[in-house]
């Protein structure tokens, strides 16, 4: 077991990315808090890991909201008695124009998917460094964070945030062995706030098949364990090669 005794929060852990990361890190022997604005799945998803013999509690959580994801870090604190792991995966995109979004869906996007994950971190360390056992954290940045795109603007805007938000973290969370570090996913599994994977969905990449979650949740994995404990501050794509290939993600 690479995380036995461990516990982790995987936030939009409900579905897709984040269901698939919970289910992982628990048959690795973690703890994992499912936190998820949706209670129902959030449940299911934690009920899933138990029946499987894994341990799970479920956590409900608007990560649009710096109260609500302080609540939620003390309470998994308060449930387990510590905390190890930190999954920053929840995000929302706009997939509009310009001139076509709103300033408030711009920070509604930009709440979400760049905001949430430095008050998390934050939040987090709080706690790894009150408890004196070190960490590790792995945000959920895109290619779209590294591409522009005609048909997005907060969401490519938020993602590339994620990079340096990741970077500056590790630089200032070193010196109490919290190890930061980032995933960089390119069309995988469903896509951003819609329901259904499509596999037969067009994808450019050097694998030649869409990307399924549970390719991004060994990548998080690999970054959480000890495997890695040389490795912080990195993005690692989990895209297929496409970037090699852009443009291509737009």
């Amino acid at each position: 077991m690479k995380l036995a005794n461990q516990v982790a929060i995987v936030t939009g852990a409900g579905r897709n990315i984040g269901e698939d990361t919970s289910k992982l890190l628990a048959s690795e022997g973690a703890t994992v808090a499912v936190v998820d604005l949706d209670k129902a799945r959030g449940e299911k998803v934690a009920a899933d890991i138990v029946a499987a013999g894994g341990k799970a509690k479920a956590f409900v959580c608007d990560v649009g909201k710096e109260d609500d994801i302080k609540k939620c870090v003390a309470d998994v604190v308060a449930a387990f008695g510590r905390l190890d792991i930190l999954v920053n995966n929840a995000a929302i995109s706009d997939n509009k124009n310009m001139f076509d979004i709103t300033t408030e869906e711009w920070n509604r996007v930009l709440a979400i998917t760049l905001t949430s994950p430095f008050i998390f971190s934050r939040e987090a360390a709080r706690a790894m460094i009150a408890a004196g056992n070190g960490g590790k954290i792995v945000n959920v940045s895109s290619t779209s964070g590294y591409y522009g795109r005609d048909r997005a603007v907060a969401y490519t805007a938020a993602k590339g945030g994620v990079v340096n938000l990741t970077k500056s973290l590790a630089i200032q969370l070193a010196p109490h062995k919290i190890r930061v570090n980032a995933v960089v996913p390119n069309k995988i599994g469903s896509p951003v706030g819609k329901e259904d994977f499509d596999p037969t969905r067009p994808v450019l990449n050097l694998v030649g098949r869409a990307g399924v979650p549970m390719d991004l949740a060994r990548a998080v994995l690999f970054l959480v364990s000890d495997e890695s404990e040389f490795i912080v501050a990195a993005s690692l794509f989990v895209d297929g090669g496409c970037t090699a290939l852009m443009p291509g993600n737009s």
